[in-house]
């Protein structure tokens, strides 16, 4: 019996695949999780949340995210310039599937 291989390129074409390719990434789901626990968030406060993230690298994760259609972006046209972070309604729909997750490391943390 011959099995075949599913390439990564065939695997982005399946509803698996594309959502593969929302949260991929070693930071997305942290940003997502902090996001829903706690709101409007701004960029120094994120960043002090999820600890040892670079400033570019959470900057590029979150432009990634906004054109994703997860994360809004508010600028603040005040000074000192503020900006806050938060899920779109589509980036909300990942909360459960987070919370599914938390469950799943307490049931099967064999600490």
């Amino acid at each position: 019996m011959k099995t075949s291989k599913v390439s990564v390129a065939d695997n982005e074409e399946t509803f698996f695949g594309y959502t593969l390719s929302i949260i991929n990434g070693k930071w997305k789901l942290l940003i997502i999780y902090y996001l829903s626990k706690h709101g409007d968030v701004r960029y120094n406060e994120l960043q002090r949340m999820i600890g040892k993230i670079t400033y570019r690298t959470l900057s590029s994760t979150l432009k990634e995210m906004e054109s994703d259609g997860l994360v809004h972006r508010e600028e603040y046209p005040q000074i000192p310039p503020k900006v806050e972070y938060s899920l779109t309604e589509k980036g909300q729909t990942l909360w459960p599937i987070i919370q599914e997750m938390c469950q799943w490391g307490e049931h099967n943390n064999e600490k």
